[in-house]
């Protein structure tokens, strides 16, 4: 049966739904701008999220009031004011630590595909039919009441990610939207795409390319980390949209097998290596296609340069090996490559894999017991050659298994000052 509100009375919000209108900071916000008249709303995130039993982390709002007004009763109010999207409509206001976002109702005059510009209305469902998909076309009145003018209580049944109208007009009033769609059916959705929407989605792929490279990235990492980012990857990735979005050829079976091993907190930078990263150069072209911070790709390309030594690998190193993985790479490199070998492997045995990284997680890294002042104790002159000896001592030490004991670090300095007495050109 179609829940669609028709009447625009609404129907009697689901206890996981009005116990949003419980919260302290938010009875202040609407006691302050939800009069004379006007009527101020819960809208999208907070009402789908409440209704899939997810955590609430902010409460937006949508009211019939035009933006100076709502900053001149908040301000009458006592609350602190922020006119972050005022051009669109949007004031966000802090009560007791918590920020809200209050925006006038609006509808769009024009969009290119990036940006909209828009107009001040009062009706609900205007409002409520400029949004993506009809889960986040939900709002809820200070009475309760829940209005759904597009079904997406149905589709929250569902579990449906589903455009509001006509998918390609969607998608090009925003082309993130694309991205959104996918990402939105691995958080909140089952079973395949909606066809209409993966259609429309294939159909204006170029559209992507108008799209800064920072809100990509920030809506890949986010596609990544969703419940089932595998699965869809694998979707999109036979409707061939994955290769282009990151510029690589993607593997969304080692990112399902990588989700499995780490499976939470989910680890972005990590699953966008189990896609698409095995050499240093795959690191370059994401940087790129996705405008990485350098600490992001910095760890991509420890990952890739660490992992060389483990490709085809079907059982981890031995834990010398682990310990030469963690001194040469550290730490964080070393765990990467290795759950990366495990995902790559054709018949892992994930005991034994486990075992590899708690065995990097727990071990302390080993530090060079040696540096340029011991060899000039034992007489060697100050310059390049000191450099040169120490790296010929450091990989005797490595060669040797990171011995500590005071015997055998004198046997190999002993051994590296004779090497060096033997070298016509150094003057111990």
């Amino acid at each position: 049966m179609s829940r669609r509100d028709d009447d625009c009375a609404g129907i009697p919000a689901p206890e996981a739904a009005t116990v949003l209108l419980r919260d302290p900071a938010l009875i202040q916000i609407l006691d302050a701008i939800d009069r004379d008249g006007d009527e101020t709303r819960i809208v999208g995130g907070a009402l789908r999220n409440a209704l899939f039993a997810r955590n609430v982390h902010e409460i937006d709002l949508a009211t019939t009031a035009d933006p100076e007004t709502v900053t001149a009763r908040a301000k009458a109010a006592g609350l602190r004011c922020i006119p972050t999207g005022i051009d669109h409509g949007t004031v966000t206001l802090l009560v007791d630590g918590q920020s809200f976002e209050v925006t006038s109702l609006r509808e769009d005059v024009e969009t290119d595909g990036r940006r909209a510009k828009v107009r001040f209305g009062r009706d609900f469902e205007i409002d409520a039919l400029r949004r993506d998909f009809t889960m986040n076309a939900l709002s809820m009145g200070r009475d309760g009441r829940l209005h759904d003018y597009v079904g997406g209580l149905d589709d929250i049944a569902a579990r449906k990610i589903r455009f509001i109208g006509e998918p390609t007009r969607r998608i090009r009033e925003d082309y993130l939207r694309i991205l959104r769609f996918f990402r939105f059916s691995a958080e909140f959705g089952e079973g395949p795409l909606d066809p209409a929407g993966l259609a429309a989605a294939m159909r204006e792929r170029d559209g992507l390319a108008s799209l800064s490279r920072e809100r990509v990235r920030t809506e890949t990492l986010k596609l990544l980390c969703a419940r089932r980012a595998a699965e869809v990857c694998s979707e999109i990735c036979a409707a061939g949209l994955l290769g282009p979005l990151l510029a690589s050829a993607p593997n969304p079976a080692r990112l399902r097998r990588a989700a499995a091993i780490v499976p939470s907190p989910p680890d972005p930078l990590l699953r966008l290596a189990a896609v698409c990263l095995y050499v240093t150069e795959d690191a370059l072209r994401l940087r790129e296609r996705l405008r990485l911070s350098n600490a992001e790709f910095g760890r991509l390309e420890a990952a890739a340069i660490a992992g060389v030594a483990l490709h085809g690998a079907e059982a981890p190193p031995e834990p010398s090996d682990l310990r030469r993985l963690l001194y040469r790479h550290g730490r964080r490199a070393a765990l990467d490559a290795c759950t990366l070998a495990e995902a790559e492997a054709r018949a892992p045995d994930a005991a034994a894999w486990e075992a590899a990284r708690g065995f990097l997680h727990d071990v302390p890294a080993p530090h060079l017991p040696f540096s340029g002042a011991d060899l000039m104790a034992r007489g060697l002159a100050a310059g390049k050659v000191i450099g040169e000896m120490l790296k010929s001592l450091e990989d005797q030490w490595v060669a040797a298994g990171f011995p500590e004991d005071p015997g055998s670090l004198a046997r190999l300095l002993d051994d590296a000052i004779a090497s060096a007495k033997r070298q016509p050109r150094i003057t111990p």
